[in-house]
């Protein structure tokens, strides 16, 4: 097991794969500090989201809500709810618990993913600790049908033996220690220009509307997306128009749905990883994203030289805002991880979103 407490690496999560702890995963989908969950041949059309009883496993629950299978490269209707078993079981230590949060490219298209665990009256949670049993997604398209393969990655889990999540203070030192937040022109960020705080430990990112394209809104066509025709497949305008900017204020319409970014450009040193945390309605009735998992070295550079990677945000508003540049727009969390990862974010080969400068589209459009 790891030597101190945190966020587990990908050491571990290989480790618990070759041993059995997780079954049914690929080591190809092991990342610095989380692994990828994919979708089974089982899926069921379902009557609503639900969340298991304690000690109920899900397989028990299938009469009660209903569920007719759902045929293998039909497309998931909008605003439907469907029950995905994951190929993944897991057997865990008694010391270790996990969480999950859906992936960037499931978020970028609107797709609400959920993964609920045999038993536990949560959602996106594989607690408590010593967890053993089977893995299911509830997945709902929200503004286009999609089609999944099997096999296809829809959310992430990370793994912990302690929750090490930074309070004010564990923040502060890490910002006098490192470089966190930088400039789109990769200007280093002082504490004392970090002006909306919540003194939570948590860091409030604010909104960037001044890149060439400032952000996408979808434009409601009910075009059909296969995940399984893989990269650079679609193109965008089919699903995505450019947001307007008039006078430096834009409108984002209640109920839209929309591709932004944050104005400032985070750096994650390895010994560290981060989550988006929802913002509260002192900001806003908004949701700001849907993927939610920053792994260690994300913007850190090979070795340190990174001038930080803004995040692309899934925002999807419950009111009409009118929002102007550095509007406070995301929020964000650290932890520490157990050990470090024997390969970050940064060091990786092929990450989809290693180069991004302002808001990006799923990897899907070209």
């Amino acid at each position: 097991m790891a030597k101190h407490f945190g966020a587990l690496p990908d050491t571990q999560l290989l480790k618990f794969i070759k041993s059995g702890v997780i079954h049914g995963a690929q080591e190809r989908h092991v990342g610095p500090a989380s692994l990828d969950l994919t979708v089974s041949h089982e899926i069921y059309r379902i009557n609503g989201v639900f969340q298991p009883r304690q000690g109920e496993s899900i397989a028990e629950i299938l009469p009660r809500l209903d569920a007719r299978s759902h045929g293998l490269g039909a497309p998931l209707e909008c605003d439907v709810v469907y029950l995905a078993k994951l190929n993944e079981s897991i057997h865990l230590p008694a010391d270790v618990y996990g969480y999950c949060n859906p992936k960037s490219s499931t978020g970028r298209h609107d797709l609400h993913v959920r993964v609920v665990a045999d038993g536990v009256p949560r959602y996106d949670s594989i607690t408590p600790k010593g967890f053993r049993g089977d893995l299911w997604v509830i997945i709902v398209p929200r503004s286009y049908p999609i089609i999944l393969p099997p096999g296809e990655p829809v959310s992430q889990l990370r793994l912990f033996n302690k929750d090490t999540r930074f309070k004010e203070k564990d923040l502060q030192e890490a910002l006098k220690k490192y470089q966190l937040l930088f400039t789109p022109k990769g200007k280093p960020i002082p504490t004392s220009e970090i002006l909306v705080t919540d003194n939570d430990g948590s860091i409030i990112l604010t909104l960037d509307l001044e890149s060439e394209i400032p952000g996408y809104e979808y434009i409601g066509r009910k075009n059909v997306l296969d995940f399984g025709k893989g990269k650079k497949s679609y193109d965008h305008h089919e699903f995505f128009q450019p947001i307007k900017v008039d006078n430096g204020f834009a409108l984002l319409k209640r109920g839209g749905f929309y591709i932004l970014s944050t104005r400032e450009a985070v750096s994650i040193p390895p010994e560290f990883a981060s989550e988006m945390a929802p913002m509260d309605e002192r900001c806003g009735e908004f949701r700001s994203h849907y993927a939610g998992f920053l792994d260690p070295g994300w913007g850190y550079g090979q070795k340190g030289e990174g001038k930080g990677r803004p995040f692309t945000l899934e925002v999807r508003p419950f009111e009409d805002m009118v929002v102007s540049n550095k509007h406070p727009i995301a929020r964000i969390k650290f932890e520490r991880m157990s050990e470090l990862p024997k390969t970050h974010y940064d060091a990786r080969v092929g990450s989809n979103y290693a180069v991004q400068r302002g808001p990006k589209l799923a990897k899907h459009f070209k």
